[in-house]
């Protein structure tokens, strides 16, 4: 039977903690939430914005998404396999930090760093089997589902929310969904504009889910 956690609650605070659990430096970056797309709301987030943590709900038209395999991908882009049921809160944190290793600092020697360096040429089916095998990532991700505002879900419960990460590589927006064939590039961004492109393809998504049960956080220097 595939390997399940609790998930993980969508709240910038327990996101924060986690990222500290596992290797960044305390006071380094912080998740923030971002309380709506309107240009004047995500003005109101600091910056600079390194990723983008967005959680929505799963539908066919959601899942019928997929890369487009033509396109080509910056090869440090660091992407992984979801190989662990309920872990998407905890892949799309560890996206965002692994693909801004040069703005964010890590404790040397800490899960994080170990887990960089150890998988760093390794396939990402690769990276989400070794990703089973890391007790003191469990033990970190439990710790986080513990937290919160809210009881969380049962481990055999049925969830229909997912977590992905949005982030900014060689001037591409690439959403990272370990549960997906691979990355999906949706475009051109800057470090300027990455936050409001941002907003743009979760608007997409708004769309095609007929819903508004999103929520967005943004992984921003302290």
């Amino acid at each position: 039977m595939p390997m399940r956690w609790k998930p993980l609650e969508a709240n910038p605070e327990v996101l924060t903690s986690f990222a500290s659990s596992i290797g960044v430096k305390k006071g380094d970056v912080m998740f923030q939430d971002v309380y709506g797309l309107e240009e004047e709301l995500l003005a109101m987030v600091p910056t600079p914005v390194l990723a983008v943590v967005v959680l929505y709900p799963l539908t066919d038209a959601t899942e019928a998404i997929q890369p487009n395999s033509t396109g080509q991908k910056p090869e440090d882009l660091f992407y992984m396999k979801q190989t662990i049921g309920n872990a998407c809160g905890t892949i799309a944190v560890m996206h965002c930090l692994t693909n801004n290793t040069e703005q964010i600092r890590l404790e040397e020697g800490s899960f994080l760093d170990g887990f960089i360096k150890q998988t760093v040429n390794m396939s990402p089916e690769a990276r989400g089997t070794y990703l089973e095998a890391q007790g003191d990532l469990e033990s970190a991700h439990a710790g986080a589902a513990s937290e919160g505002d809210t009881i969380a879900p049962g481990v055999d419960e049925e969830i229909n929310l997912h977590f992905v990460a949005l982030v900014n590589k060689g001037g591409r927006l690439f959403e990272l969904d370990g549960r997906k064939a691979g990355p999906i590039d949706h475009g051109p961004t800057s470090d300027e504009t990455f936050l409001q492109d941002s907003a743009e393809m979760v608007k997409k998504l708004v769309q095609i889910t007929n819903s508004y049960n999103f929520s967005l956080m943004a992984l921003c220097k302290a």
